[in-house]
């Protein structure tokens, strides 16, 4: 632990918004605000991008309802950024910051981005720059390591519970395949989410999840559609979007090579799985060519709507989101130099958590996965 700093603040939003993001950012002012901090809190807009560029939105004198108005808003408000900065890009950053006395840095986002954070932390001191750097979690992904469950998994996890209830009754009412390609890069448990509204003892779909953490075969696929629609008389299937081959290949990548596309990557290196309707289409393929044309399959990709759908905000989610804001700000003003935001179960008879600090090393891009022990089927 090292003395408080006196200086300003910045705060930046990046990866994939959530429906709860800015209750994160709203949680860091308001801690701020609680330690009497007396410099000026700034918004990076389009989080890395805007600090490169010196793009940013003073937050100081947002009255409460405002900060309320933007807690309550799905998506980031900020913008978001999928940069990776490089070394000389953060040197360029502390140089912004030495410019307007920037001490400390609150980067809210997943496994990138708690990278970056540790990336800056570290850049900073070897360059002998005094700042305090904390990652707030946030990801859809709910993959987090030392994390029970992250901000932003709870809202997005509720979405595709409801949306598997509605279209597996569309299901019972027009019998056939339904095949639902849901996000989930390297860990399963959005995917593993549409179970939720299943009824015990019915037929209630989905029938079928596959993740990432089981390789994927598509023989075996098309078997196992073909035995529940043999014994049920329908079928609905819930797949996470980067599944993949016993090479670790992704079937999303895959398809895109034997189609003779590039495979586009981000900043991170992480090839692109959302924003594509590949997959769904190659796995309904699939299913028809295997079981006959004159069944009716279909299939929808998520997408990106279950990251920041209105109107299906979970309560605890948007709470856990802006206490670990509020967190961050509480352990940088109290000298605290670095570190992420873990959200960790208490052992105890009834739902409680706390908000503990953890080494940015040890979260930064690392992948919780989904336990084998939850894998029903492969």
């Amino acid at each position: 632990m090292s003395t408080p700093l006196k200086g300003n603040a910045v705060i930046g939003q990046s990866g994939g918004p959530t429906a709860v993001i800015n209750q994160s950012a709203v949680g860091v002012v308001e801690g701020l605000h609680a330690a009497n901090f007396a410099g000026k809190i700034y918004g990076a807009r389009h989080a890395v991008d805007g600090m490169m560029s010196g793009d940013f939105i003073d937050l100081t004198d947002w009255p409460q309802d405002r900060l309320d108005r933007l807690a309550g808003t799905p998506s980031s408000g900020l913008g978001s950024s999928r940069s990776k900065p490089k070394e000389k890009d953060v040197r360029a950053m502390t140089k912004w910051f030495e410019d307007h006395d920037i001490r400390y840095f609150f980067y809210i986002g997943g496994n990138d981005s708690s990278d970056t954070c540790r990336i800056v932390s570290e850049v900073a001191a070897a360059d002998g720059f005094e700042m305090h750097a904390f990652h707030v979690p946030k990801t859809v992904d709910n993959d987090l390591v030392l994390n029970d469950h992250t901000p932003g998994w709870g809202s997005a996890a509720k979405f595709v519970a409801q949306a598997f209830m509605g279209d597996d009754l569309d299901n019972q009412a027009l019998p056939g395949v339904k095949i639902n390609v849901v996000m989930g890069r390297h860990a399963g448990f959005l995917t593993a989410a549409s179970v939720l509204g299943r009824r015990p003892n019915t037929n209630d779909g989905p029938h079928l999840v596959y993740v990432p953490e089981a390789n994927f075969d598509a023989d075996k696929f098309v078997k196992d559609v073909a035995a529940v629609y043999d014994r049920i008389g329908r079928c609905v299937v819930a797949v996470s979007e980067g599944i993949h081959d016993a090479d670790g290949t992704a079937m999303a990548a895959k398809l895109a090579e034997m189609q003779g596309h590039r495979v586009e990557r981000d900043a991170h290196g992480n090839v692109q799985l959302s924003g594509s309707g590949a997959l769904a289409d190659f796995l309904a393929q699939a299913v028809k060519d295997y079981m006959g044309r004159r069944t009716r399959v279909r299939a929808d990709t998520y997408g990106y709507l279950q990251r920041s759908f209105a109107g299906v905000v979970s309560e605890n989610d948007a709470i856990e989101a802006r206490a670990a804001g509020r967190k961050a700000a509480e352990l940088a003003t109290s000298g605290v130099r670095s570190g992420s935001i873990a959200i960790q179960r208490v052992p105890s008879d009834h739902y409680q958590v706390e908000y503990n600090r953890i080494e940015l090393s040890d979260v930064a891009a690392k992948t919780r996965h989904l336990p084998e022990e939850w894998i029903v089927n492969g």
